[in-house]
């Protein structure tokens, strides 16, 4: 099993520089073979440089125990090998040092530089001792034999574990690196499923925003129409049946209407609502979220679709007369005018432009009753303009007492905005109120 790299380095468990205790369990094991072969090897070596015995065994005790430290100076180790080569001692040493060697950061140019002495020190030692033991064997050999046998041993001596360091070196770097590269991409998944669960909360917010500005477009202007028509309804009920019957019949159809478009909303909010259940309940890929939630947040922002990703039919320009109509039926006086030739646009502009003339009017029935409201249009090359100002209010205000929750003039900026066009709001010289708009065509 593979472990990552900050699991490779919270496994550190050695003493000193080794990194798990079997590996120091291994060096001192090595050392301690390596010093017993360099003092049975010194004995030989003191009695042939003329030196006690005892300072032939500690010296090649010394000598061997240098392997101890292979992982944490390997220069040393095979600089330790080299300049015991000529006293006939430390094959082991040589060995391993030489492997460690390779296996271990150090530049290649230093590698082969040591490699190399190693190899011709070991050469001629060996070129030395097997003449040696040919002429003292009295030996009747070629004259090819010796340098064959020299050639052929200090290459069996130094190119096996150079090799093999090297190999375990450049495995050793690949598994460090493939560790590099699981952190990097796990760290990377961390953040995309970070900023996945972000973009997906943005999104939830912008969907939340935007149901609850279509629900006060929808109940607002309707349910304010409603009260007015009441109002004037309580008002007329003995004086004049027949308008009081026909006020009732204006908020039957208004309250009808009002239902109408909530339950579509619902409708939409529930199958979104089934919908997000079963894709919770689905096992979705980490991949999948950033995709996911930068679906759900373009859905947001458009307001082209339901939370479910249905289609909610808006209303249009061309229903703007029956707007207008309604709120002359509740007794507004209201005058409509429309510049430029008519065409049509894209839903969202559309829907949009409706639903500002329509929370302007709203806003009239609330603040200015009995106030006599303009509604101008202009349709022009690239942009629809419009505009609904109001005289001052009447000095008898009307008795419907209509609430407001101070979200009108906000819904209708923030959708304006999120089309590339300007809002502007504000009282006029006269006293009045003014709203204008303007929304780019495309």
């Amino acid at each position: 099993m593979t472990t990552t790299g900050e699991e490779h380095v919270t496994a550190r468990g050695g003493p000193w520089w080794w990194t798990r205790r079997r590996s120091a369990v291994l060096d001192g094991g090595l050392a301690v073979v390596s010093a017993v072969e360099c003092g049975l090897e010194g004995v030989p070596f003191a009695r042939e440089a003329g030196l006690p015995v005892a300072v032939g065994v500690v010296f090649g005790l010394l000598a061997g125990s240098v392997l101890l430290v292979r992982r944490r100076w390997p220069i040393a180790v095979v600089l330790v090998a080299i300049a015991v080569t000529p006293a006939a001692m430390g094959f082991l040493l040589g060995i391993v040092g030489l492997y460690s060697l390779a296996a271990s950061e150090v530049p290649r140019r230093i590698i082969a530089s040591l490699a190399g002495m190693q190899l011709v020190g070991m050469l001629i030692v060996m070129f030395v001792r097997v003449r040696q033991d040919v002429a003292r064997e009295d030996l009747d050999v070629g004259d090819w034999m010796v340098p064959f046998a020299a050639v052929t041993t200090s290459l069996g001596l130094t190119a096996p574990p150079l090799l093999l360091g090297l190999y375990v070196g450049a495995r050793r770097r690949l598994m460090e690196s493939l560790r590099e590269r699981a952190d990097s991409l796990e760290r990377e998944l961390q953040l995309l499923a970070e900023r996945a669960e972000e973009r997906a909360e943005w999104a939830r917010n912008e969907e939340r925003t935007r149901i609850a500005r279509e629900m006060h477009d929808v109940v607002a202007h309707r349910v304010s129409l409603m009260v007015v028509h009441a109002a004037a309804l309580q008002a007329v009920a003995r004086k004049d049946p027949e308008k009081a019957v026909k006020n009732a019949a204006l908020v039957g159809d208004m309250g009808r209407q009002a239902l109408t478009e909530l339950r579509e909303m619902l409708g939409v909010l529930r199958s979104g609502a089934e919908g997000a259940g079963r894709r919770e309940r689905a096992s979705v890929p980490l991949a999948a979220v950033g995709a996911a939630a930068a679906a759900a947040a373009s859905r947001a922002v458009d307001g082209s679709e339901g939370a479910a990703g249905g289609a909610v039919e808006g209303p249009c320009l061309s229903e703007i007369d029956e707007l207008v109509g309604q709120s002359a039926a509740a007794g507004m006086v209201v005058a409509l005018s429309v510049e430029g030739e008519v065409r049509s646009y894209a839903r969202e502009v559309e829907s949009t432009a409706y639903r500002v003339v329509q929370e302007a009017l709203t806003n009239v029935h609330k603040h200015a009753a009995g106030a006599k409201t303009y509604v101008r249009l202009a349709h022009r090359v690239s942009e629809i303009a419009m505009q609904v100002e109001n005289e001052p209010p009447q000095e008898a205000a009307s008795s419907a007492r209509l609430p407001s929750g101070g979200n009108g003039l906000v819904g209708m900026k923030e959708r304006v905005s999120a089309l590339g066009g300007v809002f502007v709001s504000g009282p006029t010289e006269a006293g009045g109120f003014r709203v204008s708009a303007v929304i780019p065509a495309s």
